[in-house]
């Protein structure tokens, strides 16, 4: 009988790529939809931004998750030592955003995400994977 290995990656597929503007993407329009939301006094549109905006957050989490899970390895969390707590924080943060309509919100996000993208580019495994260094 043959042995079969089963993989999961984000893709489904072990593609090797990863860079963490995939969530600054997704929290950059955090951010823009509440700006919209918060000058609008159409009540159809807002509900609309509320969903979309949550949406965006949750995709936030997810990438981040698997950068965090995916990329980063042990000898990486030895050699930056605050990142699995900046990870924590931007996870948590996205939640925060995704609940609430306060810029504000979405602006600490990506402040978080340059965080991360920083540690990401100096890491050796970076320069194979991701799209723009920083």
């Amino acid at each position: 009988m043959r042995q079969v290995t089963i993989a999961h990656a984000h893709c489904d597929l072990y593609c090797g790529v990863y860079d963490p503007a995939q969530a600054k993407i997704e929290a950059l329009s955090v951010l823009k939809i509440a700006k919209k939301y918060q000058d609008s006094d159409d009540e159809v549109f807002r509900a609309r931004a509320l969903q979309l905006k949550e949406e965006r957050a949750e995709l936030v989490k997810h990438h981040l998750m698997v950068l965090w899970a995916d990329f980063f390895t042990a000898d990486h969390r030895s050699e930056f030592p605050d990142l699995d707590d900046l990870f924590w924080r931007a996870i948590h943060q996205a939640g925060d955003a995704k609940k609430s309509a306060d810029p504000a919100e979405g602006q600490k996000l990506i402040d978080l995400i340059d965080e991360i993208a920083v540690i990401f580019w100096k890491t050796d495994k970076a320069k194979d994977m991701g799209v723009y260094p920083v």
